[in-house]
């Protein structure tokens, strides 16, 4: 018996939502998939911040050599995490699920940008950021966007606030390094500036730049006022320096993101 026109009609439109469901549980689920590598990938970067720091600080001049190469050969793990993610963001994809993946992306940035500072002294360029998320041959897996790229270079002045002034109390010419860093986050805050019109949520790590640049400056002005109290050699002065900044660098590390305890036995 043929089917009649009613039947007919509800089969259609039964295919139809069966299309439908199929296609929301496809991207729901892909969703889900990238939110976990995120979260893989913001923890990974997390733990490469925290080896940096805890390189960098050894009393050797090789230190910041070091430190950035280790870093470096730790980050390989997440580029394969998102070499293995480019069928997921194949085509448009990528800007459909931007907002899942641009946090661990941001994260990401900021502990190769750390890496990169130690070794050079300077902000890692946003082609060599793209470099290191591309295929050999230079494909890259997904598109870097430029305000990924500044939230990225944004998050690391807190880093290098926390690296200057440890350095303050721990290092041999933590001084002198101190000094360096501060003007390097201070011209970075007034680079950062003219893109805040143009970025989405740069103008408010803008203010937590500001906050990490303050405590910067208020680390160097103790070590300004100290040093010239004592006419000493400057390993002595080092010395003084340090148990006189101690307090204000444990004042500082208690607000930091709290993931050294978490992290520090897969790194050692």
């Amino acid at each position: 018996m043929a089917a009649s026109p009613f039947q007919h009609d509800r089969s259609v439109l039964l295919a139809h939502f069966e299309s439908f469901r199929a296609e929301v549980d496809d991207y729901n689920d892909r969703r889900e998939r990238l939110i976990k590598a995120s979260r893989d990938i913001t923890n990974l970067s997390k733990k490469v911040i925290f080896l940096l720091h805890r390189i960098a600080l050894e009393d050797d001049e090789t230190s910041y050599v070091r430190a950035a190469k280790r870093g470096f050969s730790k980050l390989r793990e997440v580029q394969d995490i998102y070499a293995g993610l480019t069928h997921e963001l194949a085509g448009d994809r990528y800007w459909r699920y931007q907002r899942q993946v641009s946090p661990g992306l941001q994260e990401y940035i900021e502990a190769l940008s750390f890496a990169h500072y130690l070794q050079h002294g300077t902000l890692i360029p946003f082609h060599e950021v793209q470099r290191s998320l591309s295929y050999p041959d230079g494909t890259p897996y997904f598109p870097l966007t430029v305000a990924d790229y500044m939230l990225g270079l944004s998050d690391l002045t807190g880093e290098l606030m926390r690296f200057a002034i440890s350095g303050l109390s721990s290092h041999k010419g933590g001084r002198t390094k101190a000094t360096q860093v501060c003007a390097f986050v201070r011209a970075c805050k007034a680079d950062f500036e003219n893109y805040t019109a143009f970025v989405p949520d740069l103008r408010k790590k803008q203010v937590i730049t500001s906050q990490s640049l303050e405590k910067i400056e208020d680390a160097a002005y103790t070590v300004v006022v100290r040093s010239s109290e004592y006419d000493l050699p400057p390993e002595i002065l080092d010395d003084i320096v340090a148990q006189s900044i101690s307090r204000f660098s444990d004042r500082t590390q208690k607000r930091s993101r709290g993931f050294e305890e978490d992290f520090s036995d897969d790194f050692t």
